[in-house]
């Protein structure tokens, strides 16, 4: 009998997760958003790419047609819609759940918010460049910010669709980067420097993301990280996955 695994990725560790079931042999499902996304997992003949993206609806008929022994939610600790998605469509059709979370990082010194429009609120009372590293989907409410054109330069993911929005919502063409992290430390402080920042938005993405070297990189150029704050969540880290992955897979279980 086949062996099924729903992964539904958003982050770089799907790729880590489908390359480990792989190789025990077990079909992996692998939902992504984007066919960049798709674009990073190999031609192999049990891992099954599709970018489709879910209704509560579609995730339950896709569950009933796939019947996984596993729904392993790998998706971006910020990603809160999507994971309650999955979680209803588990405990509707009964197939079992597991989320895979990235460690909250440590993060002295950061102005912690509890989401865009207090970090919104907080820049409206200051002057200075602002560097937003939060991608594309939030830069609308960023025009919120009075002279928003004049302060903001924004870190984006290189598709058409993430650069014709920030045009499209009047960013400057050179204050826009496309660029694909994680960002190293060095990488970062010359970007930051390059913008003249004084205060950087952020999300915690954890170590895996290039967070740390964030925070390293702000405090290196002496600009004020502002923080938005993680949705309570609990989960296993990827090597705790891997492992049970591991166990569970390669003993036929």
């Amino acid at each position: 009998m086949k062996r099924k695994v729903w992964l539904i990725a958003g982050t770089i560790e799907g790729r880590k997760i489908a390359d480990a079931l792989a190789a025990l042999q077990v079909d992996v499902y692998v939902s992504v958003a984007t066919a960049y996304g798709a674009s990073l997992y190999p031609e192999n003949p049990f891992i099954h790419v599709q970018t489709k993206r879910m209704t509560f609806a579609d995730m339950c008929a896709f569950l009933r047609e796939v019947q996984p022994d596993l729904v392993l939610d790998s998706t971006h600790p910020y990603a809160v819609v999507v994971t309650e998605t999955i979680q209803k469509a588990c405990r509707e059709t009964g197939f079992p759940y597991k989320r895979m979370l990235r460690p909250a990082s440590e993060h002295p010194g950061c102005i912690t918010v509890k989401d865009f429009g207090e970090a919104i609120e907080i820049l409206s009372g200051t002057e200075g460049p602002v560097f937003l590293t939060t991608g594309s989907k939030n830069l609308v409410d960023f025009t919120r910010l009075p002279d928003y054109a004049e302060r903001i330069t924004c870190r984006i993911l290189p598709l058409r669709d993430s650069l014709d929005n920030a045009l499209n919502l009047g960013y400057k063409p050179a204050q826009i980067i496309c660029m694909q992290g994680p960002f190293a430390k060095d990488l970062n402080i010359a970007m930051f420097r390059r913008a003249g920042a004084k205060f950087i938005v952020s999300k915690d993405s954890g170590k895996a993301g290039g967070f740390e070297d964030k925070l390293e990189a702000a405090a290196e150029v002496g600009a004020k990280l502002i923080l938005i704050d993680r949705n309570p969540e609990t989960g296993d880290d990827l090597e705790q996955v891997l492992a049970e992955l591991k166990e569970k897979f390669s003993t036929g279980q």
